[in-house]
């Protein structure tokens, strides 16, 4: 069964790409912080870009932290504290529906106190 709880609550997925030893270490602040209720590292992923004039090639691990809008530029004000990247890739995907009791509990671990 779905809800629409996370399209009125402006319910996120954010995307942080990051070296290997950086992912796990941006995920749990994330979660300490309680900027995300919740993060996956996702191991083994390889990016292609262009930087500098040229086109690199990367090994990195994809972080995707489960937030709020409302959360979203502290989290990149955070990450890019810690990112070793000049220009970290960070993204979010609104999510479009999600199962009720999840919804309520993503929101219920951001809260800490004040309203999202």
């Amino acid at each position: 069964m779905t809800s629409d709880h996370a399209t009125d609550h402006g319910i996120l997925e954010v995307r942080i790409t990051a070296p290997a030893e950086d992912a796990a270490i941006i995920a749990r602040l994330l979660v300490t912080e309680r900027l995300a209720a919740c993060a996956q590292v996702l191991p083994g992923i390889t990016s292609t870009f262009r930087w500098g004039g040229e086109v690199v090639t990367a090994q990195e691990h994809l972080v995707l932290a489960k937030s709020h809008r409302g959360r979203f530029d502290r989290i990149c004000e955070r990450v890019g504290e810690i990112h070793p990247y000049e220009t970290p890739e960070i993204i979010a995907v609104p999510i479009l529906d999600a199962s009720a009791a999840y919804a309520a509990w993503l929101l219920g671990e951001l809260a800490s106190g004040e309203r999202v």
